[in-house]
């Protein structure tokens, strides 16, 4: 099962994520859960995914595909707050699911999917959203400086008791 972590400290941001994933006991196989968008100097968009890796390629194939739309349309290039972008990702999210998941159900496939996602668009502070398999999402917050997703369960305590806001980088890696 995929593990993520995506921190948002003063100091910086720092994103994790494994390589593994499955589709029954013998099929292994190894896929990216992590996906970067950057323009030098106007915006850096970083993705790390957890769940139905069908679910997951596809909403962000799809932000993909739209970010060559018109400029006149909104897209990951031209958003113009990380929160937009969230907006993005949920609505692809939900747009991927209500397509796919109903076919998915039919033969017992879970269709959850979840993002961690985070980055910066020129002109605003970093930000860190964790996006829900529904689409909707949450804020990090001065409290609560860091999301996981996937299998999470042996993470947190451990995060819990060393990671804060004003942890250095050098202490998170």
């Amino acid at each position: 099962m995929t593990y993520c972590v995506a921190m948002s400290l003063d100091a910086g941001m720092i994103f994790a994520s494994d390589s593994r994933t499955n589709a029954g006991v013998d099929q292994v196989s190894r896929f990216s859960k992590m996906r970067t968008f950057v323009r030098p100097g106007e915006r850096v968009i970083v993705m790390l995914s957890s769940g139905n890796l069908s679910i997951t390629q596809n909403a962000i194939n799809t932000l993909e595909q739209r970010a060559r739309a018109p400029e006149n349309q909104l897209t990951l290039w031209n958003a113009t707050s990380m929160f937009e972008v969230a907006r993005l990702l949920g609505d692809a999210l939900r747009e991927i699911k209500a397509r796919d998941g109903p076919y998915l159900m039919q033969n017992n496939i879970d269709a959850g999917a979840n993002f961690l996602l985070g980055g910066q668009v020129r002109g605003e502070a970093p930000r860190l959203f964790n996006v829900y398999a529904e689409g909707n999402f949450i804020e990090s917050s001065d409290e609560t400086c860091y999301f996981q997703s996937g299998e999470m369960k042996y993470g947190k305590p451990i995060i819990d008791r060393v990671i804060t806001r004003a942890t250095s980088l050098l202490e998170a890696t």
